[in-house]
């Protein structure tokens, strides 16, 4: 069965990416995008791609209208959590690859989606290597009491800490609160300086040019140190294969569920 596909976000530098493989994709048809700059117009137009005789509409409600199994955003934090809610409530299976949502907004889509007995697969990054380190990082963190991460960014990035960075500490809260020797509150200084409180881990984020997402997570013990670390490059290519692995799964889920490697076998 074809898996029909509504994208919001489908002209931005990800879902730009995405479009153009399921174009490719035999089993997934796109039915309708979001895109206000390019609302109205056809989406093959906008991207330069004549397969994606797609209509382009200015918000998620009315893409939504058209009709799809699958609604998947690629917009921004403030916009995600209400198009998911109202694709939930279209009927729609949702893969959310915003970043920068919070634990409270997972909550409320989660409700949302068990309400409407759909699926909602929240990836903050598709990327393969991602997966692998938030599984060896999980791993770790079960040996290794100390740790800190630090999220690297390109110098536009508005929100901080990055997906990437949320998700990882999320899942090592899931692990174990790590040791921290002196108390932050006892720090001499600046506080600010040992950066945020994130589920409970300490997170520092760099925006700079240079940068487009990188994730690196610091375990120490006495006269040791392990340092996992995940770089990606200016293209969006490498997460195009995990998306489209979402999409094809997240139908099989009730509820809300964290990571790619929900859907994967380990």
């Amino acid at each position: 069965m074809t898996i029909r596909l509504c994208m919001a976000g489908a002209t931005g530098w990800a879902g730009s990416a995405l479009a153009r493989a399921v174009a490719s994709t035999p089993d997934i048809t796109l039915v309708s995008a979001v895109s206000r700059r390019h609302a109205g117009a056809r989406l093959g137009d906008a991207l330069g791609d004549a397969r994606l005789d797609v209509p382009v509409f200015a918000s998620a409600t009315e893409a939504l209208a058209v009709g799809c199994d699958v609604f998947l955003d690629y917009t921004r934090p403030g916009a995600a959590k209400g198009n998911s809610i109202a694709a939930l409530g279209a009927g729609a299976h949702v893969v959310v690859g915003t970043s920068g949502l919070t634990d409270a907004d997972y909550a409320e889509i989660d409700a949302a989606a068990t309400a409407a007995k759909r699926g909602v697969l929240a990836v903050g990054n598709f990327a393969i290597t991602v997966v692998l380190l938030q599984k060896f990082a999980e791993i770790a963190a079960r040996y290794v009491p100390s740790w800190e991460i630090i999220d690297y960014a390109h110098a536009g990035k508005v929100d901080a800490p990055s997906g990437t960075a949320r998700e990882l500490a999320h899942r090592l809260s899931k692990v174990r609160a790590p040791h921290v020797e002196v108390p932050i509150d006892k720090t001499v200084g600046s506080l600010e300086t040992r950066g945020a409180d994130i589920a409970g881990s300490r997170v520092h984020s760099l925006r700079l040019p240079s940068f487009v997402i990188s994730a690196e997570v610091i375990f120490g013990m006495p006269d040791q140190r392990l340092v996992m670390r995940h770089d990606s490059g200016s293209s969006a290519e490498p997460y195009v294969d995990g998306a489209l692995l979402a999409i094809r799964q997240v139908g099989t889920l009730t509820g809300l569920r964290r990571g790619l490697d929900q859907v994967m076998t380990f």
